[in-house]
């Protein structure tokens, strides 16, 4: 599986401190980060991590564009809905193509944790079958 972070900055240190707790898992699967997101983890875990532009010069455009083609299976976005932020229209837009495209995402360290458990046990294998009848 492909799995995206991002990380708002005031969140930086807990999806730093997320990833070295889920290491074992983390490293089993495919990772991509916007920039300083994925230059922080990967310092912290040694995780190989494919990294893009910073949040602000693109990077979560980027990432965008990989659902979009159907590139990424969850991302992780830890988001800190308390500071306003120039680029909110952007996270929304990230948010929504992960609706359109069925992806899993967690935007704080509850349902991160949740999902990547679902994903050790095996329960997001439903993206190898294609989407799921409703």
């Amino acid at each position: 599986m492909t799995i995206a972070l991002i990380a708002h900055d005031s969140k930086k240190e807990l999806m730093v401190q997320f990833c070295i707790a889920y290491c074992g898992i983390l490293s089993r699967n495919n990772l991509c980060a916007t920039g300083t997101t994925g230059k922080l983890v990967s310092e912290s875990t040694g995780l190989n991590i494919k990294r893009y532009l910073s949040g602000s010069q693109g990077g979560d455009q980027q990432i965008s564009s990989r659902i979009s083609c159907g590139e990424i299976d969850i991302l992780l976005f830890f988001r800190d809905p308390i500071t306003p932020k120039a680029n909110e229209p952007n996270d929304i837009e990230l948010l929504r193509l992960c609706d359109v495209h069925n992806v899993p995402v967690a935007t704080n360290i509850a349902t991160a944790e949740a999902l990547i458990l679902a994903l050790e046990r095996g329960d997001l294998d439903w993206r190898a079958y294609g989407t799921p009848e409703l």
